[in-house]
């Protein structure tokens, strides 16, 4: 069994348009699918992958409602696990938190650079705070993000100092823990008690950094993500099997830790 625990996909009506704006802002980066559930779900069986974890963003307060909607609608496809997204300068964000959780989404995408905040910024702390007491899992764009590398929003540094406010609640940084900086998280995040994705690895992050990681900071907190439509299933597969890893971590990696905290 496999689990991509990051994929993206949009509605039909706006999928070329967000995967032409979202591949030309990254340098014309080749898409692997065109955008729709329907394209994903197809690309990501053909590579012996069982479910993916579809993450949402709102890339702005007025977006945030469709976009959840949208989320919402996807939780009758048995292919797919929706996670919706909270702007945090939406004056509706908490009950958006609660319209997620009674609809039964099991978690939340926020992205800095596209939501223009620093992870440890306290004006988010109370949206933290919720999202955990819900018992909605969070995850962050980590590192930097190709489309607007700079500033650094979420550094492996200021993603340390938050840990605290989620408690049990599981907290994934994508890419690896901080793309472009896994220095920094191997001298910072491994260890701790943060979920890794591994998305987006293929071709960019050195195998040989990718086992010090994941040996440091532990197999059964590393979560298989490719970053569709950016980075190909079968490729991210292909990679994390060729960094040496043990068949119980493999396991771990590709599906167990992704079901123990999505309970399914």
């Amino acid at each position: 069994m496999i689990i991509d625990f990051h994929t993206h996909a949009f509605p039909k009506k706006i999928s070329d348009c967000a995967i032409a704006t979202l591949s030309s802002s990254c340098g014309n980066t080749a898409p692997q699918h065109t955008g729709t559930i329907e394209s994903l779900v197809e690309k990501i069986k053909n590579c012996g992958c069982d479910k993916a974890v579809v993450l949402n963003i709102a890339t702005n307060p007025k977006q945030q409602k469709n976009v959840n909607n949208y989320a919402i609608s996807l939780l009758s496809n048995p292919d797919v696990v929706p996670f919706g997204s909270i702007h945090p300068d939406s004056d509706e964000a908490i009950d958006e938190l609660y319209r997620l959780k009674e609809a039964g989404i099991k978690g939340i995408k926020l992205h800095p650079n596209y939501q223009n905040f620093f992870v440890d910024e306290e004006r988010l702390f109370p949206i933290y705070e919720k999202a955990a007491n819900l018992g909605l899992i969070t995850v962050f764009h980590a590192g930097v993000d190709i489309g607007i590398p700079d500033p650094l929003y979420c550094t492996p540094q200021r993603l340390i100092n938050i840990l605290p406010i989620f408690k049990d609640t599981p907290v994934v940084a994508a890419h690896m823990g901080g793309y472009l900086l896994w220095k920094d998280v191997l001298n910072t995040l491994a260890g701790s008690k943060i979920y890794l994705d591994t998305s987006y690895s293929y071709s960019h992050l050195p195998p040989k950094w990718a086992k010090e990681i994941i040996k440091k900071h532990g197999a059964d907190k590393i979560l298989f993500g490719s970053d569709m439509p950016w980075s190909n299933t079968c490729d991210e597969i292909r990679f994390i099997e060729s960094i040496g890893l043990s068949e119980v971590e493999m396991q771990q990696i590709f599906y167990k830790n992704a079901t123990d905290i999505l309970k399914i």
